[in-house]
């Protein structure tokens, strides 16, 4: 005989939740508290990280009151693929906050008609994700050797991976004015025993690992080297990070154009850019696609909000390159906002780690729907049929929001604008 249901899981509530910011509370409730803290850290004071959040409530939208469109459309195309809603999947790094991890992730994208990024610091390989189905574009850092990462390339590419992801602007602050949450070099004996009594207090989390029979992963098997079965720990990878020379735009145009030739032309993404003058050297060195981004405020923290920076950028290269945009956004409303301002589409991450740690494949898929649903709301409610139809004058935006950085003058009619000298 089947054990009840509440044998089988005790601690079951119900699993839906209606906002993220209940996801967020849910995981915080849910997972120990140094694993909890490495998913809301910012680096520094967290300027950046608070910045990302508050500056899409300085923007507002124009309602109307009659003339509402009966049926609104949200699919658009992303780096040559069709997609459901203008929210796609940001490549974060190691999910122990759950055991399927970025598997479940690409799942509940795949069901929901979105794309997938993958971290090449992620728990699971990039075979295993893209063998759920899912629409994957496979993020690389610049570390290594080039005959490394021309491996690397290669392996995305037998794997199925659409596009490649390039993140140069890690710079992996660690002085963090709350103090920094603890990263375990390994999950072997001696670290269960040492963080026993923080994880003990979240019999949830540990019901959830229990009933699979493992433990959090902590290695990245896509930084396996070549013909190696493992790949290096979190701290490994770090080390091979801080070992490698930051990559110059001439080693940028090189990953881009390795990539073009290994992949027979697919997309090639550029994150991490604030600049205007960083946008135009991208265009220069190939990519087809940027994003604004300060890493989700874990890099040099006083960076404006990435929000701030999307139309100054977006004002110069999207006629040229697909901007996209990461940080912050938790709201349909805010998928709105971005839109508007030139955004072709957003990426999420924390959002969807939260609803990973909630309730797994389902607390992700739940994620997107808050957000699918918030956007035909800002539709509806601003009187747009589509998103395609977004402007800034849906919005208010107050003197002084954006930021541009790396300004260059404007190119004169006829004339390309040069890349700002360096």
């Amino acid at each position: 005989m089947a054990k009840p249901e509440w044998l089988q899981n005790p601690w079951k509530q119900n699993p839906w939740f209606e906002s993220v910011a209940v996801a967020q509370e849910r995981a915080r409730k849910r997972l120990p508290q140094p694993v909890y803290g490495a998913l809301v850290a910012g680096s520094e004071r967290g300027q950046s990280a608070g910045d990302n959040q508050s500056a899409f409530a300085e923007l507002g939208l124009q309602p109307v009151v009659a003339g509402q469109q009966a049926e609104r459309s949200q699919a658009t195309t992303l780096w040559g693929q069709e997609i459901s809603q203008p929210v796609v999947i940001s490549p974060t790094g190691v999910q122990a906050v759950h055991p399927d991890g970025e598997v479940a992730v690409a799942r509940a994208a795949h069901s929901r008609g979105t794309l997938m990024g993958l971290s090449n610091f992620a728990s699971k390989s990039v075979e295993e994700v893209t063998g759920t189905g899912a629409r994957t574009f496979f993020q690389m850092y610049w570390t290594g050797e080039r005959d490394i990462m021309l491996h690397r390339m290669q392996r995305a590419q037998d794997a199925g991976a659409l596009g490649l992801i390039a993140t140069t602007d890690w710079s992996f602050s660690m002085g963090r004015d709350w103090g920094s949450p603890e990263i375990p070099e390994k999950v072997d004996l001696k670290t269960m025993v040492r963080f026993a009594p923080r994880v003990a207090t979240k019999p949830r989390w540990l019901w959830t690992f229990g009933r699979t029979g493992t433990i959090p992963d902590l290695t990245a098997p896509n930084l396996a080297p070549p013909g190696g079965a493992v790949g290096p720990t979190f701290f490994g990878a770090y080390y091979e990070w801080m070992t490698t020379t930051p990559p110059s735009w001439e080693d940028i145009a090189w990953m881009c154009a390795q990539w073009k030739q290994i992949s027979g032309g697919k997309p090639f993404v550029l994150k991490g850019v604030s600049r205007v003058d960083d946008a135009l050297r991208a265009v220069e060195a190939g990519v087809d696609s940027i994003s604004v981004s300060n890493h989700g405020g874990n890099n040099l923290d006083g960076t404006p909000a990435a929000i701030r920076m999307v139309k100054p950028i977006a004002d110069r290269v999207g006629d040229q390159v697909e901007v996209v945009v990461d940080g912050g956004v938790r709201r349909g409303s805010d998928v709105v906002k971005a839109v508007a301002l030139g955004a072709r589409a957003v990426l999420i991450g924390r959002a969807y780690l939260w609803g990973l740690a909630a309730n797994g494949e389902q607390g992700v898929g739940n994620v997107l729907d808050i957000l699918r649903t918030g956007v035909d709301s800002g539709l509806r409610g601003m009187g747009v049929s589509s998103i395609h139809d977004l402007r800034p004058e849906h919005l208010l935006v107050p003197d002084g929001f954006h930021r541009t950085l790396g300004d260059v003058p404007a190119p004169s009619p006829g004339r390309r604008a040069a890349p700002a000298s360096a």
